[in-house]
């Protein structure tokens, strides 16, 4: 941990730093297990030039999702985006999965979304990973995931040549059908925005716990595509959901759909080998 950050916390939270364990698994962000004299031990994620309002963005997530009361989410101690950048959070000392973990985590995500959001959309705009994510409120589902989901993630892709000409026909094909492809028409979710296995946690009483959200208001279904999109997730959780909040009928066709928002992202962020994931994707949707 560098001194400026030492600094920054301990003016920050009135405590001494005593020990600070550098902790791996972030793609994006330097991690620690913060100890202070006085016995407390806190999360700090920190990077040396994250983009404006990335951490800020992040613990107003944290808060919302902590709003429904439906699973846990790390507090929200200190956040700054100033330099040094970081956002210190409760510690989450994670225990052995307590017995029926994967039902209890398809009930609690079940109850998250059912919690509801005024909008498709949010009143701000936040991140994910590090790419800014739009949440321009729209009044209808497909209008906001075309506009705000698709769209510029497809438009930063061509930009930077990742994307061929075909595809984005294929994308532009996608367009024109989108309204009859979403799905049944539902009020919006509160969605997590990023779920997939590594942001699932468990806590010290053995219970589930998500971290690193890029929460709005959405179609329910996208959070549970990406929770199929890299694995992490037994079947026993997605039924449990099921029981709780039954989907419409179609959801495992719209599958492919909603995995093509994030798989537009892991192009953007990590390169081409993720575009023929997306070519896939996009065939089973038109």
């Amino acid at each position: 941990m560098s001194p400026e950050l030492r600094a920054a916390l301990e003016q920050r939270l009135d405590r001494q730093v005593c020990t600070a364990k550098r902790l791996a698994g972030g793609d994006i962000n330097d991690a620690y297990q913060v100890a202070f004299g006085d016995g407390t031990q806190i999360f700090v994620k920190t990077h040396p030039n994250p983009p404006g309002g990335m951490f800020e963005a992040e613990a107003r997530g944290l808060r919302w999702l902590a709003e429904a009361k439906a699973i846990r989410t790390p507090a929200v101690i200190a956040v700054s985006d100033g330099r040094p950048a970081f956002l210190a959070l409760e510690l989450l000392t994670p225990a052995k999965r307590r017995a029926g973990f994967d039902e209890a985590l398809g009930r609690s995500l079940a109850a998250l979304h059912a919690f509801g959001a005024r909008t498709f959309g949010l009143d701000h705009d936040n991140f994910i990973g590090r790419l800014a994510q739009s949440n321009e409120p729209a009044d209808d589902w497909a209008s906001f995931y075309w506009s705000s989901r698709l769209e510029p993630q497809l438009r930063l892709a061509t930009d930077r040549g990742l994307i061929d000409a075909g595809t984005r026909s294929s994308f532009d094909a996608l367009q024109r059908v989108l309204p009859e492809r979403v799905g049944p028409e539902e009020p919006p979710s509160r969605l997590h925005g990023d779920l997939w296995g590594g942001n699932l946690h468990v806590d010290e009483t053995g219970r589930a716990a998500l971290i690193d959200p890029a929460v709005y208001g959405g179609q329910r279904e996208i959070d549970l595509a990406m929770m199929r999109l890299f694995g992490g997730f037994s079947e026993r959780v997605f039924a449990a959901y099921g029981e709780a909040r039954p989907l419409a009928p179609g959801a495992a066709e719209r599958v492919a759909l909603y995995q093509l928002y994030p798989l537009l992202v892991h192009v953007n962020l990590f390169g081409g080998s993720y575009v023929g994931s997306v070519k896939r994707a996009l065939g089973d949707c038109i």
